[in-house]
């Protein structure tokens, strides 16, 4: 029982005639920012987390994996990001980063620029000694000392077409800005496959560095905060829900923890509010299978910790993500590390 709201390419003539005139227009954008129109430079340094395409590559844990490196390293870093609004009108994705990187500020505007320099205009923000952009390979308003560019390997890049009709935002030669490139979900595919992926990457991109990541569950969160190991699936009966960019992915680790498919899932578009219908879709879905467990996203449970927990049939966890380097991390971590403003 699956429902998916994701919005597929436009095919056919309509949408290669719209993807090229989304190209030029692209191309355009780029060659404006290239010259350094319109583009603001802070003066402390930017490190920028993005990919190519729509949908999830990992953002979220490579964010929090940079973030976490500059404070271990006596750095007090903020994020910015684009800001998607959930059903209480905050940003899913910057409630999230509130709840695994404590104390660390976060701008959520459409207007990035101008909500750092408001944060830099108070006291907390005046301790900030470095950016670092979620979502930010697009976003070049804002000038980058470091661009980091996440591919998930499950995904057929270079087999990809532009908006509307395939999922990349812009094209692949854009590569050639990056200066790391980190492979994504490297667990879900073959050593062939991951070479293969950097052959083709190392012709778009012949200086990057590139490296590897899995992505792993650690442990499950429960709605009152306790742990459990994720050993805790195995066997069960369970309904698996989300509202991301690639639910995929998710849900395959999902069954791979609980050993089968899931019982039943609700799949919908990327930051979908869960409004009270689909709340209910859920709750009734979970009933009628008599599920052990719901099991969710930290990104969803920022919408979904508003249900009073007696409405639940069941108990609902969320896995607790890390981004598992197989190759490269020393060396991204030494380019987020020595990162200098205006180099």
């Amino acid at each position: 029982m699956a429902t998916s709201r994701r919005r597929p390419p436009i095919p056919g003539p309509i949408g290669r005639l719209a993807a090229r005139v989304y190209g030029s227009v692209m191309a355009l954008r780029n060659r404006r920012y290239d010259a350094g129109r319109g583009v603001t430079r802070f003066d402390r340094p930017v490190i920028s987390v993005g990919n190519l395409c729509v949908g999830g590559t990992g953002k979220t844990p490579m964010v929090a994996h940079v973030v976490r490196t500059l404070r271990d390293h006596g750095r007090t870093p903020c994020i910015a990001m684009r800001g998607y609004a959930s059903r209480r009108g905050l940003s899913d994705e910057a409630d999230e980063y509130r709840r695994l990187l404590i104390d660390v500020p976060v701008v959520a505007q459409a207007d990035r620029v101008a909500g750092l320099f408001e944060l830099f205009a108070t006291d907390e923000g005046e301790k900030v000694d470095v950016i670092v952009l979620d979502d930010g390979f697009q976003h070049r308003r804002i000038a980058r000392d470091l661009d980091l560019v996440l591919i998930d390997a499950t995904r057929g890049l270079f087999d990809d077409r532009l908006l509307p009709a395939g999922h990349l935002r812009e094209p692949v030669e854009s590569l050639l800005r990056a200066d790391a490139i980190i492979l994504t979900h490297t667990e879900s595919v073959t050593a062939e496959d991951v070479r293969h992926l950097r052959q083709a990457i190392a012709s778009f991109a012949p200086v990057a560095t590139i490296a590897e990541c899995r992505h792993e569950w650690e442990s499950l969160r429960q709605a009152a905060g306790d742990s459990l190991p994720v050993g805790w699936l195995r066997g069960k009966r369970i309904v698996g829900a989300c509202a991301i960019g690639n639910p995929g992915a998710f849900l395959d680790q999902l069954a791979g923890a609980i050993g089968a498919p899931c019982a039943g899932t609700l799949v919908l578009r990327d930051h979908d509010p869960f409004a009270a219908a689909q709340v209910r879709r859920l709750i009734d879905m979970s009933r009628s299978l008599d599920a052990q467990a719901i099991v969710i996203t930290e990104k969803d449970w920022s919408k979904l910790a508003q249900v009073r927990p007696e409405a639940w049939p069941c108990p609902v966890v969320r896995p607790c993500l890390s981004m598992g380097f197989a190759a490269g991390k020393d060396e991204i971590d030494r380019l987020i590390l020595d990162t200098r403003a205006g180099e």
